[in-house]
């Protein structure tokens, strides 16, 4: 697979669960709220919820965007803003495990970590700019910007 293959699927990646997360809170707060992960920080606010869902699907649209044009400013920019959500939320939720049990802490923190992992890689991956390269112009030095 090759580098602009990879960041393009991994933003892809990003984007559906943005996309998933979004409507899921958006449309059904009360289902989402049901989450163990979630409810276990009481009280329930569906206009909070509301909130977040919307606020996810507008992260969607901008990861979406970066897959749809792989332009290398609005990949990065997309990346950084997911990660600074991702690590803002794996912060907060590392230091309020106590109502879990060990497994579902466990659990839980491992995806958050994800979270914080697949985005870091994909802006390593975007980093040096070969992802971005036109095809067949390799050695040119040109990029699309």
């Amino acid at each position: 697979m090759s580098r602009r293959a990879g960041l393009r699927a991994g933003l892809g990646v990003l984007a559906g669960g943005q996309v998933v997360l979004g409507l899921w809170v958006l449309l059904l707060p009360g289902l989402f709220w049901k989450w163990p992960w979630v409810s276990h920080l009481p009280p329930y606010n569906e206009h909070l919820l509301r909130d977040f869902g919307g606020a996810s699907l507008a992260l969607a649209v901008v990861l979406c965007a970066a897959v749809a044009t792989m332009e290398r400013r609005l990949v990065l920019t997309s990346l950084v803003a997911y990660l600074v959500s991702a690590v803002a939320h794996l912060l907060f939720h590392a230091r309020h495990l106590e109502p879990l049990s060990a497994a579902s802490a466990a659990g839980f923190v491992a995806l958050l970590g994800a979270a914080v992992l697949l985005p870091a890689v994909l802006v390593w991956l975007a980093a040096d700019g070969s992802a971005f390269r036109e095809p067949g112009s390799a050695g040119t030095g040109r990029r699309h910007e």
